[in-house]
């Protein structure tokens, strides 16, 4: 992704120093961060006011306000030291993340420590100039862009769970119906990389899909219904301390699509459709909750679920897959057998019966040896040598046994997130240390 940085004097007011940014992006302004204007008050010498907006921009205007109102009328205040313009001002170090369709995303400090994430409407972003070239106003499009930015701050302060990311706070100042200026503080993560995910043990590939059927329950339950992510992809998601969060909520939809029969319910992806019902009510029944999953099986199930599953968990992630491929299952059900494939991992149930092998190794307790450059294996927990995660050291014996190289391992203290430990396998048996917590198993000669 293309990225300009900028910078503000530290301890000064954001708008004492411009972005500096390429020349595609001339036109970017991050509007919350400029020095302010107070309040919002009219300065003498300031612009006449507007013209009078064209009908359908005024149309557009008024629908989103009115999805501003219904989603303002359930509630969801601001939490208590919530961060607000004052500490916006005081922030540092700003430099660009990014930007999409509506939105620009930069990075800043905060004077008392900690980075945060900026949104802020992207001035000369795809929206705001389609909006000028059909209707000829510039500051009611930044306004219509700057409603699209509200929704989703309402969206997040309605939507708590460990999925979604955190809002910090927000900037808002108005200019009466001329501007509105709004920046978002948000939880800093880093953009999914797919590439990377795949490259990952399949524990960790599991986790993210496990977490991603949580927070699609929780969608599908939540305070305000039903709610489809309308742009659902990857970059809506960033990585928290190594956990799954949705970060782009401006296009999620809160009601299902209005039908007057079944002819009216079908649910069209580029490779498959899928007919659904209408309701006595004149809704598309599950037609939210179907989106979301199907997006999650061809985006993520897909690539992360299956590669280097454990052999005998591979027929039920086929089965996950081929149910969510064909919405089968709907996201209780879907979220069940995820929860079951976790309880077999974790227990060791999922281990087929073999012979026991740890019989055939020596056992030095008290000693281990030091992790260092090694022969590798895939997934390795380490790019040094092979650090696997394994339910016991009988499955560890199986592990070093099916490896030509392995001559010893060491089932080492460090747990991955579902509690399992991590076994270090070592082709020699150089630099032993004590260790009165380990083990160390030999592989005894033929």
């Amino acid at each position: 992704m293309a990225a300009a940085a900028g910078r503000a004097r530290r301890g000064g007011r954001l708008g004492a120093a411009a972005l500096a940014l390429l020349a595609l992006l001339a036109l970017l302004a991050l509007p919350a961060l400029r020095a302010g204007h107070g309040d919002g008050e009219r300065q003498e010498g300031s612009a006449p006011p507007p013209r009078p907006l064209p009908p359908g921009l005024r149309e557009e205007l008024r629908q989103r306000r009115r999805d501003l109102r219904r989603l303002a009328a359930g509630g969801g205040e601001a939490a208590a030291g919530a961060l607000g313009c004052g500490e916006l001002r005081l922030a540092s170090g700003v430099s660009v993340l990014g930007w999409g369709f509506t939105k620009v995303v930069a990075r800043a400090a905060l004077a008392g420590g900690g980075a945060v994430a900026l949104k802020a409407v992207h001035g000369a972003g795809p929206e705001v100039l389609q909006c000028v070239r059909r209707y000829g106003a510039p500051a009611g499009c930044r306004r219509l862009a700057a409603y699209k930015l509200l929704k989703e701050l309402a969206l997040l302060r309605r939507l708590r769970h460990p999925g979604v990311v955190q809002l910090h706070g927000q900037c808002y100042e108005s200019s009466g119906d001329a501007e509105i200026r709004v920046t978002a503080m948000l939880e800093l993560g880093s953009p999914l990389d797919m590439i990377q995910l795949l490259q990952t043990p399949w524990e960790e590939r599991f986790k993210i899909c496990l977490s991603l059927v949580k927070l699609l329950f929780y969608l599908a339950h939540s305070p305000l219904g039903s709610i489809a992510l309308l742009d659902f992809q990857p970059r809506q998601f960033v990585m928290v301390d190594g956990n799954l969060k949705v970060t782009d909520m401006d296009d999620a939809s809160t009601e299902e699509l209005s039908c007057k029969g079944d002819s009216d319910c079908t649910l069209d992806f580029p490779t498959k459709s899928f007919p659904l019902k209408c309701s006595v009510a004149g809704k598309c029944e599950g037609m939210n909750e179907k989106k979301n999953l199907f997006n999650a099986y061809r985006y993520f199930f897909t690539y992360l679920l299956p590669h280097s599953a454990p052999l005998a968990l591979r027929p039920l992630l086929s089965d996950i897959l081929n149910a969510t491929g064909d919405l089968r299952y709907g996201i209780n059900e879907t979220l069940a057998a995820f929860e079951k494939v976790l309880h077999l991992y974790q227990s060791g149930l999922y281990l087929q019966k073999r012979p026991l092998l740890l019989k055939d190794y020596i056992s030095l307790k008290g000693f281990r040896t030091v992790e260092g450059e090694d022969y590798k294996c895939w997934p390795s927990y380490s790019h040094l040598g092979c650090l696997l995660s394994v339910h016991s050291a009988e499955e560890a014996a199986a592990i070093c046994n099916s490896q030509s190289q392995c001559q010893s391992f060491t089932v080492t203290q460090q747990r991955t997130w579902t509690g399992r430990p991590l076994a270090l396998f070592q082709s020699s048996l150089t630099d032993l240390i004590p260790d009165p917590n380990a083990v160390l198993y030999i592989k005894q000669s033929p």
